[in-house]
């Protein structure tokens, strides 16, 4: 075969083979253009409007719904909005999250769920300072400390004493009230506390102050309660105390002893020689002297 002819069959090869591949390539991007032309299969969700606290009783303008891709529909979540309504969440949910069956309860309001058997829930009222400048946050820990301004101890003035350790917070947040005509914030902590403790923290918030201390999350020790600290003790009361006089002995009674009774002697015997003399003691010769009438 001559080499032209080779050349031309060569030629006519590499045409057909490029016709086959630029065919290939079209087929390949028509099927991918048609692909993403087609709308991917939604599904309805339910989700939030606005970020939701725990215990809010969901309402229709709570909520609005989403289309989702039918695979990445969470499990347990909801199409319709009217199923939901009046059902309560037990956790804090963000916007636009999916409203799940999980998250909400039927029964009862949102707080009396996260509150455990044999605790209480308490809210008490604190100012911006006495609940540690708002940084208090649901899930801290805290010590309670109560300030009376009545008279306290022996010492008197007033006083402030830890009552409660290791509290645990389950909601904070600020509440709008009326002073006079003026509108005031105040801020609203819920403690979990058992039987005992309400009644104590019930009894300082109507007596006196209360004042909250964080605590670090990891410091779990629970240390002995003081008597508590008294204004003078802190300050001094000013006054120096007077010492009284160490008191002096009394006085024993004395106790005579018996005196013994004086040596008496009865006689007096000088010996000279052989011949020895009685000699009649001082007491005899004091002693009258019989008469010899009497001696007869």
């Amino acid at each position: 075969m001559r080499p032209k002819g080779i050349i031309i069959i060569i030629g006519v090869f590499a045409l057909l083979t490029a016709v086959a591949a630029s065919f290939m390539v079209t087929s390949f991007l028509r099927r991918k253009a048609m692909e993403a032309s087609t709308p991917p299969s939604l599904k309805p969700v339910v989700v939030s409007v606005a970020d939701l606290t725990f215990g809010k009783t969901l309402e229709a303008s709570d909520l609005r719904v989403a289309m989702f891709p039918e695979e990445a529909v969470p499990k347990g979540a909801v199409s319709t909005i009217d199923s939901l309504i009046g059902q309560t969440t037990k956790v804090f949910l963000a916007e636009a999250e999916p409203v799940l069956v999980s998250k909400l309860s039927s029964i009862g309001g949102g707080l009396s769920l996260l509150i455990a058997p044999t605790m209480r829930a308490v809210s008490i009222k604190v100012d911006k300072v006495s609940g540690v400048s708002g940084f208090v946050l649901p899930g801290d820990r805290v010590d309670v400390i109560a300030i009376s301004r009545q008279s306290g101890g022996s010492s008197g003035g007033a006083l402030a004493k830890t009552i409660l350790q290791n509290i645990e917070i389950l909601a904070a947040g600020e509440k709008t009230e009326k002073k006079g005509n003026e509108p005031i914030t105040v801020q609203a902590v819920t403690l979990l506390i058992d039987p005992a403790g309400a009644e104590a923290l019930a009894l300082a918030a109507s007596e006196g102050i209360i004042n909250l201390t964080l605590r670090n999350p990891n410091d779990t020790q629970t240390a002995e309660m003081s008597e508590g600290l008294t204004s003078n003790e802190l300050f001094g009361s000013g006054k120096k105390k007077e010492v009284a006089p160490p008191a002096k002995p009394k006085s024993q009674p004395v106790v005579q002893k018996p005196s013994s009774p004086p040596y008496k002697r009865d006689s007096l015997t000088i010996i000279r020689g052989t011949s020895a003399k009685k000699q009649p003691t001082a007491a005899e010769k004091a002693q009258p002297q019989p008469s010899d009438s009497t001696r007869r």
